[in-house]
Formats: C-alpha cells, sequence, structure tokens
C-alpha cells in the first residue's frame, strides 16, 4: 500500500508539473504562442517580456506551486513514515514535478521550461534557508551583469551544499543535485552565448533566436 501510494503521488506531481502555466495564460489572454515567440520557452522570464511583468508573474508563482504543493502534501501523508523512507519518496516527488515541467505530458514531452522556478518550489518545502541563499546569489548577479541567466546558473550552483548543509538529507541533496544538473542541460545554449558575450540583458527584448532562463 505504501508503495502504491507513493508511486500514485509520483505520477501525480509529474502531472501536475506538465501543466504549461506560461503557454495557457498567454493562449487566454493574448494572442501570443510563445512556443514560436521570443526564446520559444514557456517560462516566466519569456512571458514577461512578451507579455508584460503581471503574466509574467503569475506563470512563475504557478511554476513554483507546481513544485511545492506535491511536495507538500507528501509530508503531510508520509509523516509517521521512516525517516529515510519518507525523505526518498518527497525527493522523488520533487523531482517529478520538476521532470514533468521540463518534459510536460500535455505538449508531446516537448518545448518544457528549464525548470528553475518548480526546483525552487519544491526546494522551499525542503529546505527554506538553501532557497534563500538561492534568491540572494540570483539578485546580486542579477543586478551586477544584468543576465537572468546567469542568476539562474548561480544560484543553482549553490543550491546543491546549502540543502546538504541545512537538511543533512541525502536523498534531499541528491534529488536537488538531480534537478540542478538539468538545469544546467537546459541552460547549454545559454551558457554558450554568455561565453560568447551575447546574452541578452533584462533591458533587452528577445529576438526570436535568442533563449531566457
Amino acid at each position: 500500500m505504501l508503495i502504491f501510494g507513493g508511486s500514485l503521488l509520483v505520477v501525480l506531481a509529474y502531472l501536475l508539473g506538465s501543466i504549461p502555466f506560461g503557454l495557457v495564460l498567454t493562449r487566454l489572454f493574448t494572442s501570443i504562442d510563445i512556443r514560436r515567440t521570443g526564446s520559444g520557452n514557456i517560462g516566466a522570464t519569456n512571458v514577461r517580456r512578451l507579455a508584460g511583468n503581471l503574466l509574467g508573474f503569475l506563470t512563475l508563482l504557478g511554476d513554483v506551486l507546481k513544485g511545492t504543493l506535491p511536495v507538500l502534501l507528501t509530508m503531510a501523508l508520509f509523516r509517521g513514515e521512516p525517516r529515510e523512507l519518507a525523505e526518498t519518496l518527497t525527493a522523488c516527488v520533487a523531482v517529478a514535478a520538476f521532470v514533468g515541467h521540463l518534459f510536460p505530458v500535455y505538449l508531446g514531452f516537448k518545448t518544457g521550461g528549464k525548470g528553475v522556478a518548480t526546483a525552487l518550489g519544491g526546494c522551499l518545502v525542503l529546505s527554506p534557508p538553501a532557497v534563500l541563499i538561492f534568491l540572494v546569489a540570483f539578485v546580486v548577479m542579477v543586478k551586477t551583469v544584468r543576465r537572468v541567466s546567469v542568476g539562474s546558473l548561480t544560484g543553482a550552483a549553490v543550491l546543491v551544499p546549502a540543502v546538504g548543509l541545512f537538511t543533512g538529507s541525502v536523498p534531499y541533496t541528491s534529488g536537488c543535485l538531480m534537478m540542478v544538473l538539468f538545469i544546467f542541460i537546459k541552460h547549454r545554449d545559454n551558457l554558450k552565448r554568455i561565453l560568447a558575450g551575447t546574452e541578452p540583458t533584462i533591458d533587452q527584448k528577445s529576438d526570436k533566436k535568442q533563449a531566457d532562463s
């Protein structure tokens, strides 16, 4: 029964993570198809650039909650189970929601986001202090270099050791590491442009071939 319940939560987390809030909101309130405009990414940064701050914020909020809600539910349901088992299951649920955002079933496993907000949503429950450190690193880097991708990658780089330090949990740290590795993989084009000095700043509008975080 425990295995069945845990497996069901993982599947539900993936399905929730697959909801493309950026696409849904821009379809409802604009005529833009963000998969074919700007960077082509369904995340909050592309939505903000193309559809304004409000829809960008709502997309960010939705993407964060996709990571937060299933983790909260898992912790509540399995609170009385052995610690290692409960932490392993919780980490799996966080990763499942994250994978859903990257490879959404509703979009044919394509055109997913880059996962930063959904990963943070899950980690916010696992380790609030670690997310605070991410946010500090993110804000400092964005204010310094004016590039969201640099802030996201810097924050992601410090997130794993921060989760390990504050939780002491191997499952939580391993799950966070897996998400961060995928975040860097999804940002590979950004990394190339950062090295080439062509990555757009937060003050620039995205061109069709540019990608965001």
